[in-house]
């Protein structure tokens, strides 16, 4: 796509603003939605039924394509094996060309979007008619669908209407009863001349040969049906050893797609269907079920990416990502969309077609907490970008500064201080910032400022943080590089509370940034050689315990350092030590106020709404810890809608795309304000 070309796309939906309007307002609806209808049904386990029947179709896929092709062959369907979308593409030509196929009706296929079958037949003189509505509303509208599920979900009812105007010559009202009235009206003749049908499927059951499609139209039976040659284009992910496998996911894919308990229609077809022809035979229709592979046989090799395999397609990850609920999935996506789609993007149309969407993730985590295949998405993101950055190289400023700036702990330290003495002519003292050019830094307006004298500064200069009364428990603080140099005062604030509760504090001399940036742009060797230094630093320490305020910190130190030095026989050991006695903050204060009688709250007296941390809650399991120590200093809690949605900032996301940043941020502070 190209990094200005992806920045323009962004620039054009955010100042459109009709695209966010529409997605937020789903979004704002659904997960209220999903916990209803979610009610009485336990998604853990769920989800674990459904990621454990994946797991073992992607470890024998070719032998289950076999075996349901079989059992397709003993009903009379004809089966082709494709490796890629043009063997499939040429396969469906040759066959409506020896059929005489003028007209083509289409349902329920993202599969044949992936190969880009409509364009393919155009071009060689066939009439191809989506017969879905989101599907027909952007066929006329030429474009492609932003969603999986709801593929026309970013347009309004008024879009709509004037969309429908234009085909028909005719004025119509933005009336959606009326609308689906008319698409109907004009799509039965198109049924009734159609010489094939083209399906998907969102289930293929290898005991029997059974495809699964489940659709809140019924247009789909009649596309499947009508036509005298049925085609079934069906990727290799969609197939199940049995037919209690596919039960689960029966359950969970309405529900987490659309919140329904169920669909308008489940179709199950296993062969050909039966017709009578014009003088009362009785016919069987003519079936061919093309098993796509393109990418996919490869993916289940591969020990990282296999689990995408997983995906049953509910595209509820979309529906709780805070970007694409921004930008949508025109933008966010190629021909899949979000994050998942940046997955299936790299194996189905290859790495360099991905290289931008993958960026785009923020790294909330959110959308794995919803995911019924359990897919950990946020992780196989950072592989890919660890992929692309490994092919491609960082772009020279980036890399310059992870490779160069940040390992010399002096170097960088020192580059911060010198910023803080030169920031002054651009500091907005009204509202507390720094105005930055807008060529410096990707169109960020502002920044806080460096705070004149840093964290490490005050704690070498006898400003509090060197506690070390004997028998006293010793916290080492590890202050993270916001609060050392942009908010020094927090870490005052850290050690005045640990003392209260009879814990010496320490400023952990040595320590550098946590390394967490490196490992999101792509570079976990960088973020190793960090991991390095401050394990080192921690330990010369001799503290008790780790405290850190920053919950990416806490979550670096805790959970990414043991994995990312696992292979490393000296700091291996090492991290995972340290890990066990790392702690946030807020979760270390919680416990302590249960046990230590010296700890005292300050009355607060005020209503508070509490913001959660997207790697505090998703990633350290810390959500209730805060509001309790809120309630235990007085404050009245209020409950903020989309307290855990994310906040916008995402490290060196908001230096990536603050516009993006800035906009998801708005929609926390209408939050916070509302409440």
């Amino acid at each position: 796509m190209g990094r200005s070309n992806i920045r323009r796309q962004i620039a054009e939906v955010l100042a459109d603003g009709k695209v966010s309007s529409a997605l937020c307002r789903f979004a704002n609806d659904y997960v209220a939605s999903r916990e209803r209808i979610y009610s009485g049904k336990n998604f853990l386990e769920l989800r674990e039924e459904i990621s454990s029947a994946k797991q073992r179709a992607a470890g024998k896929m070719e032998v289950l394509a076999e075996r349901f092709a079989e059992k397709l062959r003993e009903k009379g369907a004809k089966v082709f094996f494709a490796s890629s979308g043009h063997e499939a593409r040429d396969y469906i030509l040759r066959l409506a060309s020896g059929r005489g196929v003028r007209t083509v009706v289409k349902s329920k296929s993202m599969a044949s979007e992936e190969i880009h079958l409509n364009e393919y037949l155009q071009e060689n003189g066939l009439e191809v008619v989506e017969t879905d509505l989101g599907e027909r509303i952007i066929q006329i509208y030429g474009q492609r669908p932003s969603h999986m599920v709801m593929p026309a979900i970013h347009l309004s009812r008024h879009e709509v209407a004037g969309i429908f105007s234009r085909e028909g010559g005719e004025e119509l009202p933005p009336d959606p009863g009326l609308l689906v009235k008319v698409a109907r009206e004009r799509l039965r003749q198109k049924f009734l001349s159609a010489g094939m049908g083209i399906s998907g499927a969102n289930i293929a059951v290898a005991e029997t040969g059974t495809l699964i499609m489940v659709t809140n139209e019924g247009n789909g039976r009649l596309t499947t049906t009508l036509p005298p040659v049925h085609v079934v284009i069906v990727g290799l992910e969609k197939l199940v050893e049995t037919m209690a496998d596919a039960v689960p996911i029966l359950e969970a894919l309405p529900r987490s797609a659309t919140a329904q308990a169920i669909t308008s229609y489940v179709t199950f077809i296993t062969g050909p269907a039966q017709g009578i022809d014009l003088e009362g035979n009785n016919i069987v229709k003519d079936m061919h079920v093309i098993l796509l592979d393109n990418g996919r046989t490869r993916m289940s090799r591969d020990p990282v990416f296999k689990e995408a395999l997983q995906c049953i397609r509910c595209a509820s990850c979309l529906n709780v990502c805070p970007v694409y609920q921004q930008i949508g999935g025109h933008v966010f996506g190629h021909v899949y969309t979000g994050g998942i789609g940046a997955v299936l993007t790299a194996f189905f149309h290859g790495l360099e077609q991905s290289a931008d969407i993958q960026s785009l993730c923020i790294g909330c985590e959110r959308c794995k907490d919803f995911c019924p295949g359990k897919i950990d998405i946020p992780r196989l993101i950072l592989e890919l970008r660890k992929r692309v950055v490994e092919k491609e190289g960082l772009p020279f400023v980036p890399g310059f500064v992870l490779k160069k700036v940040l390992p010399a702990r002096k170097l960088f330290h020192g580059s911060l201080r010198l910023a803080s003495r030169i920031q002054g002519p651009f500091i907005d003292r009204k509202k507390g910032t720094v105005n930055l050019p807008p060529f410096l830094v990707g169109g960020l307006k502002n920044l806080p400022p460096l705070a004149g004298r840093p964290l490490r500064v005050r704690a070498a200069g006898g400003g509090g943080l060197s506690i070390r009364a004997a028998g006293r428990p010793k916290a080492g603080l590890f202050a993270g590089c916001l609060v050392d140099f942009v908010y020094p005062e927090i870490g005052q604030s850290v050690e005045k509370v640990l003392q209260s509760g009879g814990i010496g504090c320490v400023f952990i001399a040595g320590q550098t940034c946590c390394g967490y940036p490196a490992r999101q742009m792509g570079d976990p060797g960088a973020m190793a050689v960090l991991a390095r230094q401050n394990l080192s630093a921690m330990k010369q320490a001799g503290v008790d315990y780790i405290v850190t305020p920053c919950p990416t910190c806490t979550h670096a130190l805790k959970n990414i350092y043991p994995s990312l030095l696992k292979q490393d026989s000296v700091y291996g050991p090492l991290a995972e030590e340290t890990s066990a006695r790392t702690y946030d903050f807020a979760d270390f204060i919680y416990r302590q106020g249960y046990t230590k009688k010296g700890m005292l709250f300050k009355a607060l007296g005020k209503k508070v709404a509490y913001h959660d941390s997207c790697h505090l809650k998703r990633s350290l399991g810390v959500a209730e810890q805060p509001r309790e120590l809120l309630k235990m200093a007085g404050a009245d809690l209020v409950e903020m809608k989309g307290a855990d949605e994310c906040c916008g900032f995402g490290g060196s996301y908001l230096l990536k795309y603050p516009e993006i940043s800035g906009r998801i941020l708005n929609k926390k502070l209408k939050n916070i304000i509302d409440s």
